[in-house]
């Protein structure tokens, strides 16, 4: 009997990751499970009434190159190779480049976005190619599209997954393997609820989970989740800097370090 396919999934305790996952079982995925908290996404699984033999959680901490790395080939001798590997985990802290202590966040936010991002697809790069099929997704984030005020790491981060994916569609297209970048756009989570500025087309993390399913089964190389805020990142992108400087004046910043938490 073929085995249900296996989604592999960083970032999978909460928010988006946890919605992922969610409706990847819903579909008759098996779940393979990555992320520091293992206690808090072995009890959500319990909850969720998810048999044992259908899902496995792996201790990463995806800033820590050796430690995904680890993860992916626990999975890989575990579970086997992966059907879709999606590269969710990261962090968004506001920075001041003024601040010697916000320089270690920057680095940090790049360890995590990029550089983890990264780390989570080596392990399976090769197998997939042999096989000839297989996806890697990687989540941006509309911030990537322009850099807004007092987020510069997030922005900077974002953006290099974009343009990071891209290179590695052109890398992998012709081994048959496929690489989708997903650019989510506000998702209401425990987290964004601390922003203090608007967030226009606010979207629940199981409607986000939902589309984000459908892009990758059809597999697009690149969306902007809701289409609207696609719309706006368009529009920013066309903005003189002049214009989009005045637009953004004034507008709150993003918590700092010690400020809120991370998102």
């Amino acid at each position: 009997m073929t085995p249900a396919p296996l989604v592999f999934i960083t970032g999978a305790s909460s928010g988006i990751g946890q919605a992922l996952a969610w409706r990847y079982h819903q579909a008759g995925w098996r779940l393979a499970l990555a992320a520091r908290r293992t206690a808090e996404i072995e009890a959500w699984a319990r909850a969720q009434g998810i048999a044992p033999d259908r899902v496995a959680v792996y201790a990463a901490d995806v800033a820590d190159t050796d430690s995904i790395v680890a993860a992916g080939r626990q999975c890989l001798a575990t579970q086997g190779l992966p059907d879709v590997v999606i590269a969710n985990a990261g962090i968004s802290v506001g920075v001041d480049t003024a601040v010697r202590e916000d320089l270690d966040v920057i680095a940090r936010t790049y360890a995590t976005n990029n550089i983890g991002l990264a780390a989570t697809f080596h392990p399976f790069v090769e197998p997939m190619s042999r096989r000839g099929a297989g996806a890697l997704v990687g989540i941006a984030s509309v911030a990537g599209i322009r850099g807004l005020p007092g987020h510069g790491a997030y922005c900077a981060s974002k953006a290099a997954v974009i343009s990071y994916c891209e290179s590695l569609r052109g890398e992998l297209r012709a081994r048959g393997v496929r690489v989708v970048t997903i650019a989510p756009g506000y998702i209401d989570t425990p987290l964004t609820r601390q922003n203090r500025y608007r967030m226009p087309f606010l979207m629940q993390p199981q409607d986000f989970a939902e589309q984000a399913f459908r892009t990758i089964a059809a597999g697009r190389s690149f969306r902007v989740i809701p289409w609207q805020m696609g719309v706006v990142a368009k529009l920013l992108r066309l903005l003189p800097d002049p214009l989009f400087d005045r637009l953004l004046a004034g507008r709150p910043r993003k918590h700092r370090q010690g400020q809120g938490r991370a998102s």
